[in-house]
Order: C-alpha cells, then sequence, then structure tokens
C-alpha cells in the first residue's frame, strides 16, 4: 500500500510537470507569432521530443528573440555605438546621395531597394568610391598582402576562419614586421574558425599585434548564442583601403590544399567613403569583444569627393539581433525587383519559404532566374543534398539551376538586370539569414554589374545543369533522404 501511494504521488507530480511544460511550450511559441506551419512544427518537435526539442529551441529557435536587450552583443550588427558620430557626415549624405543616384544612374537606381536598405538595418550608402571584383583566392591574397606591406598607420582584420598555413604564416610575418614599425595591427577571428598554433599565436601578440578570437558564447547566461557565428570577412588598411566578400584566411581556398583541387570565390576591394563603414564596422565588433573604444585611435579616412568616382555603395549588416532579417530582406528585395533577369551565386542554397516564393514567383512571371552552386561540399554533403529538392521546386517555375563542378564554389551574389549587384559574406540560406552576422555590400553600377554577369558566364562554362528530369528519375530512396534533410534545413 505504501508502494503504490508513493507511486501514485511521484505519478501526479510528473504529471504536473508535464502539464507546465506543455503550458509552457505552447505559451512561448504562440507569443513568438510564428507562421501556423514553423509553429505547428516547433509544437510537434518540443512535445514530442520534451529533451531534445528543447535544447534544439534553445539552440536554433529563438533568433533576435534571444536577445533580451539592447546588450553589446546586439550592437555587433550596427554601425552605431559607439561609433556611430564618426560616420555622422555619411549619414547627413544619405538624401543627395540617393537622389545623385536617381539622376546619374537611373538605370542602376531602385528606389524600393535604396529605401529598404536605409530603414531595416543599420547601414549606410556611401557615395565616391572605387572598386575592383576580385574572383580568385590569388588576386585578393597578393593584393591583400601587399597593402599590408604597405600599411603606415593601421591594420583591421576580421575573419571567419583563420589557418595556419603557407600563406598566413606569410602573412603572421608581415603583420610582425609592421607591428614593430609602429603600425597598429588588431586581429578578431571566430572562435570556432581560430586554428593556429600556440606559437604562431605568441609570436604575434610578443610583437603587439593585438589578436583576439571572438566569441559570441562568453559565460554560461549566454549559453543559446553558442549556435551564432561572426561570419564576416573584412579588411581594413590605413583606413583607405577595404575587403569584404567571401574569402577567408583559410589553407582550403589555396589550391591542392582541399580534396576538390580548386576554390573558386569572389571578393571586393575598394578605397572611398564604403572604408568608412567597414571601419565602422570593424570597430564596433572590436568594442564587443574587447571593450575597447576605438573612435580616437582609429584613422577613418576623409574622402575628398573630387578623386574618386561616384560609385554607390550600400553597406547592410545582419546578425540574429536584426529584427527585420536584413540580409533575407536584401535577397528578398533585389529579387522582387528584377525585371529581366536574377543571378544568384551561392555555395549553398536552402531558403525560407518566403525566399523560396519570391525566386519562383520571379520565374512564372518571365523574369530569367539563374542559381550556381556547389555540386559537392568539403565535408559534409548534407546541406547540398538537401538543396536538390528546393532546385527541383525552382526548376518546376523555369529558374535555372548550374551546378559548379571544377571545384569547390563559394560565392556569395547577387545580381538583377545586370544593373544591380551585392557582394559579399552571406550564403543563399537560412543560416546566413538567421544565426550569422554577415555583411553585403551592394553596388549601384551598371558597369560592375555588367562585369559580374560577364564572369556568371565564365563560370557556367565550369557547371553541369541541374536536369528536374533526371532527378525526378533518380532512386525513390536518393529523394526520400533529400526530403529528409531538408526537413532539417533551417538548422543547416
Amino acid at each position: 500500500m505504501v508502494l503504490s501511494a508513493i507511486t501514485f504521488t511521484l505519478l501526479q507530480i510528473l504529471g504536473l510537470v508535464l502539464g507546465l511544460y506543455v503550458v509552457t511550450v505552447v505559451t512561448t511559441i504562440l507569443l513568438d507569432n510564428r507562421t501556423p506551419q514553423s509553429a505547428f512544427a516547433w509544437l510537434f518537435l518540443m512535445l514530442g521530443f520534451p529533451v531534445i526539442g528543447l535544447l534544439i529551441y534553445i539552440f536554433f529557435g529563438r533568433g533576435y528573440k534571444a536577445f533580451r536587450d539592447e546588450t553589446k552583443l546586439a550592437h555587433i550588427g550596427g554601425l552605431s555605438t559607439p561609433h556611430g558620430l564618426i560616420i555622422q557626415p555619411l549619414m547627413d549624405n544619405q538624401y543627395e546621395y540617393a537622389e545623385k543616384l536617381k539622376r546619374e544612374k537611373p538605370n542602376s537606381y531602385r528606389s524600393k531597394l535604396v529605401y529598404l536598405l536605409t530603414h531595416n538595418s543599420p547601414s549606410v550608402l556611401t557615395g565616391y568610391n572605387r572598386l575592383e571584383i576580385l574572383q580568385d583566392v590569388k588576386e585578393k591574397y597578393t593584393r591583400l598582402l601587399e597593402d599590408i606591406r604597405s600599411a603606415h598607420s593601421s591594420i583591421h582584420l576580421l575573419y571567419y576562419i583563420w589557418n595556419e598555413d603557407p600563406f598566413t604564416i606569410e602573412l603572421k610575418n608581415a603583420l610582425i614586421e609592421r607591428a614593430r614599425a609602429g603600425v597598429k595591427v588588431r586581429a578578431l577571428v571566430d572562435d570556432s574558425g581560430l586554428t593556429v598554433s600556440k606559437r604562431y599565436l605568441q609570436e604575434l601578440r610578443d610583437a603587439g599585434v593585438q589578436f583576439f578570437p571572438y566569441r559570441v558564447f562568453k559565460h554560461f547566461s549566454t549559453f543559446h548564442t553558442l549556435n551564432y557565428r561572426c561570419h564576416r570577412k573584412i579588411a581594413v588598411i590605413d583606413g583607405e583601403i577595404g575587403y569584404v566578400g567571401g574569402m577567408n584566411l583559410d589553407k582550403e581556398q589555396v589550391p591542392g590544399n582541399n580534396r576538390l583541387e580548386f576554390w573558386r570565390d569572389t571578393h571586393l576591394r575598394f578605397v572611398g567613403e564604403a572604408v568608412l563603414a567597414l571601419q565602422a564596422s570593424l570597430a564596433t565588433t572590436w568594442f564587443n569583444a574587447t571593450n575597447e573604444n576605438l573612435a580616437d585611435q582609429i584613422n577613418f579616412s576623409k574622402v575628398k569627393p573630387n578623386s574618386l568616382p561616384f560609385t554607390p555603395i550600400h553597406i547592410i549588416q545582419g546578425g540574429p539581433d536584426s529584427h527585420w532579417g536584413a540580409i533575407r530582406q536584401l535577397y528578398f528585395s533585389m529579387i522582387v525587383n528584377a525585371t529581366t533577369k536574377v543571378q544568384i551565386q551561392s555555395p549553398f542554397f536552402i531558403p525560407d519559404e518566403n525566399l523560396l516564393e519570391a525566386i519562383k514567383t520571379a520565374a512564372l512571371s518571365g523574369v530569367e532566374v539563374e542559381i550556381m552552386c556547389s555540386m559537392h561540399g568539403t565535408d559534409l554533403e548534407i546541406p547540398h543534398r538537401a538543396a536538390y529538392t528546393y532546385y527541383a521546386d525552382v526548376a518546376r517555375a523555369g529558374a535555372k539551376i548550374y551546378l559548379y563542378r571544377e571545384g569547390y564554389f563559394h560565392c556569395k551574389t547577387i545580381n538583377i538586370d545586370s544593373q544591380v549587384c551585392a557582394i559579399g559574406t552571406a550564403n543563399f540560406d537560412i543560416r546566413s539569414f538567421y544565426l550569422n552576422y554577415e555583411i553585403m555590400a551592394v553596388i549601384y553600377d551598371e558597369e560592375k554589374a555588367r562585369k559580374l554577369a560577364e564572369d556568371f558566364q565564365k563560370d557556367i562554362q565550369k557547371c553541369d545543369c541541374f536536369s528536374l528530369a533526371d532527378y525526378q528519375n533518380a532512386p525513390l530512396w536518393r529523394r526520400l533522404l533529400d526530403g529528409l534533410l531538408r526537413l532539417a534545413s533551417p538548422f543547416l
């Protein structure tokens, strides 16, 4: 009898705990105001698999709502405090630059796009710039090393991956030489992507280089941020030369150092006002990582308009604390603003429901939609297999899919009508839209957009075209596996 009473009491307690768990889960999901499909999916996961579902929600499910207030972490996405005042002259010129863009580059002007990017994230429209599109690692590494060796006041670097290899050893030696010559050298790398020896780090620090891993997860109270990554790749030399794009400091990008032999990527190098926006962004990230305010120390370039052509570049940033999903909205707006052609390049293709619908709508409306992705992964094939289900969706609507076969394809670009293009760090996947800190440069210049379109055509020669008919005739087990992996696409 006593045992039965104890068992009954334990069952009552268990029932009460489960009841409280169900009420808490339902209340939390309903207050998130998700789409019905998303809400039902999370309810199924968290109620059907309580422990696993709860952990997945903590790591992947909360998005910007995980940030309860405007902490320093939330400011990583901004050109705001403590460096907002430094770019105030640029902010004061936003309307003037938009009007000048409308007058002088009418083919590249998209009023809704300009307005959106001005309001959906901390961003800045710059006017006077000179830029180069670098289409392989040899171009980028060579130019970056030259600029670093010529630096006379400051070198600021922010990367997602920094490996130890022959090139980065050469880079290390150049940074040490400049630091000993009195140049201020500061470097940040995402903690998940830092794979160098202690000796490598110590040599840098002994020479005066300030080198730190960037950690979003710093203590138990920020445990939920463990899955967030700073995916940006930025370099600023003397406050006058800026780099941004897809290329890390990664040995796999050097020819012959990965199993796919060749690495295809795109990066930007520019001088002008856009460098000021990159510098402010990098300085804000530095402040979040080190609590050091660089506003009075770093060399923010002062561009003389007459010295550079009017080449408008919008620097836009996003992250898990971006309330409006700035990067996702950038892609969405460019797709729906296209009138003749959309060209997208990304290693991964894992769109959310809205972007998927935008692409299909554009294709069905007569817009030529071309999407280029990597055929293979460098390590895991999971996101590339899941992408096949999305390829099939958009191909049915008339989009063309090109799969790069001659190496690993890592470009992150979008080009509409060969008139407006964007190049940066964001993949066309849910991780870049919701979980990573990203940065994109939107270029309102027909000449540059045409150059990017020409390069796209060259890349097609190294691609295989996705065939919807062949995929539909693929073995049933393969399509079932792809469909199963698609269910995991929000986490890929």
